[in-house]
């Protein structure tokens, strides 16, 4: 059986109700909750949550909330590592045989079923046991900055890291290519990750999108320029 997990719990601190809260018209989570269901690639659609108010809006939207998600896993430090075991430990228990598993943010409303399929294929044509979508940094990170004990500004490399000093004098398109985290989703096998339930190892696969459909939402601000590039991709007939 193939299961989309999605984390959702009620008490976000930053945006208050941020998981479920309106984004470009409909609450947030419906964006990947619509993208899993559009993918056909899940035999169910789960939402891990603790709020029952979260649980109406994703039932509301064609997802699953079969459980109550236990309290000792709803806090401000819970990692979703803990969160997704939980949910296929309750799926196991009610017969269901998990193979492979599909944590989904409630906050990536650039998801993209293709890419949902992309990561299936990856994790079932390689010997990964967990595969991470991930995009391009927008700005050679071997350029960054930091600011020293004394409130000078200097390189990270190599004033700071003290490493990558062969690229103090590289031209920034000679750069090596930098990658981070695109934060939608985490395909795994759900073997593997029910015996150390850790999203990253030493059999992660990357897959790399377009930094287009890539946003972090963590503050207001964030959010309002995450709602402005939705719609200007609307109108330019991104869906």
């Amino acid at each position: 059986m193939i299961v989309a997990v999605i984390p959702a719990r009620g008490g976000s601190q930053r945006i208050p109700k941020k998981n479920v809260r309106v984004f470009c018209g409909q609450p947030i989570i419906r964006y990947s909750i619509e993208a899993a269901l559009k993918s056909c690639l899940f035999d169910r659609v789960i939402v891990s949550t603790d709020c029952g108010d979260i649980a109406k809006i994703a039932r509301d939207c064609g997802a699953e909330v079969p459980f109550v998600r236990p309290a000792e896993l709803s806090g401000n430090f819970v990692s979703t590592g803990p969160v997704l075991k939980h949910a296929i430990q309750e799926l196991n228990q009610d017969g269901d045989s998990i193979e492979y598993a599909c944590a989904i943010y409630p906050t990536a409303p650039f998801v993209q079923k293709d890419h949902l399929e992309a990561g299936l294929n990856l994790l079932r044509a390689s010997q990964a046991n967990v595969v991470i979508p991930v995009t391009t940094f927008d700005f050679p990170i071997y350029r960054a900055v930091g600011v020293t004990d004394e409130g000078e500004m200097k390189l990270l490399w190599p004033e700071i890291l003290k490493t990558w000093d062969e690229h103090e004098i590289t031209r920034s398109n000679d750069l090596p290519e930098a990658y981070h985290d695109a934060g939608q989703f985490y395909w795994l096998r759900a073997g593997p990750f029910m015996t150390d339930a850790k999203l990253w190892g030493p059999r992660t696969r990357p897959l790399i999108i377009p930094r287009k459909f890539v946003v972090d939402i963590d503050t207001t601000e964030d959010w309002e320029v995450a709602e402005l590039k939705m719609r200007a991709m609307k109108l330019g007939g991104v869906e």
